[in-house]
């Protein structure tokens, strides 16, 4: 998943993109609302989470702009405990808030659930040929032996899971698993890829290469 984050505190902003990193999500940092509204403006997310008391503005105006011209979820993170200002964000369209100081572990938490209301219903295992693909799990069952998938594995198999049949380029395929300012080229692309065809290629499942486009996943 490729997340936004919205945070003037640097200290803060970089525990959370490490936290979120280590599952293997890419994320990118904004510290203001000037920088938040140009990275939407070159990328795709699956999700942001927004500051509400920023330098150059108050996030929760920025939510209801954002609102009116796309359905991104949003999880709010604010020092305000009053139940009146929980009420407005959530009224203004954000989809959850988290109350700072927070824990990173309920951080996360919130962030899969909001996910799993706002995405497309999908099945807890994901039959891929005659292997089972558990993405919460990070897990692949096969030939009855459970196994383990790396992050950045686990994240492009999840991918390929959503999107069977679909050509996907190595540009996308990049911006899924990586923030803007990682430094990584397509071949890193190529190097993940190579390991999941070695990891499915007894369960019928095939990473096609379609030449000077990218890959395509299929499967019976």
């Amino acid at each position: 998943m490729r997340f936004l984050l919205v945070e003037d505190n640097a200290e803060l902003g970089e525990a959370v993109i490490a936290r979120l990193s280590l599952d293997g999500h890419a994320v990118d940092h904004a510290m203001t609302l000037a920088e938040a509204e140009e990275w939407l403006a070159i990328a795709d997310y699956d999700l942001m989470l927004l500051d509400v008391m920023l330098p150059d503005g108050d996030g929760r105006e920025f939510l209801r702009k954002t609102r009116t011209a796309e359905r991104l979820p949003v999880i709010v993170l604010t020092a305000r405990s009053q139940v009146s200002d929980r009420v407005d964000t959530l009224d203004l369209g954000a989809d959850d808030y988290i109350t700072k100081p927070f824990d990173f572990g309920e951080l996360e938490a919130r962030c899969r659930a909001v996910l799993r209301r706002r995405g497309t219903p999908t099945p807890a295992l994901i039959p891929l040929g005659t292997a089972l693909f558990d993405p919460s799990g990070g897990t692949l069952q096969q030939n009855g032996e459970t196994l383990p998938l790396r992050n950045r594995e686990l994240r492009l198999l999840e991918v390929f899971a959503r999107n069977k049949g679909q050509i996907l380029s190595k540009t996308q395929l990049l911006d899924r698993l990586f923030s803007q300012d990682a430094e990584v080229s397509e071949n890193a692309i190529e190097v993940y890829v190579g390991r999941l065809r070695k990891r499915l290629q007894e369960a019928g499942v095939e990473i096609e290469t379609v030449r000077g486009i990218g890959y395509r996943m299929t499967w019976p």
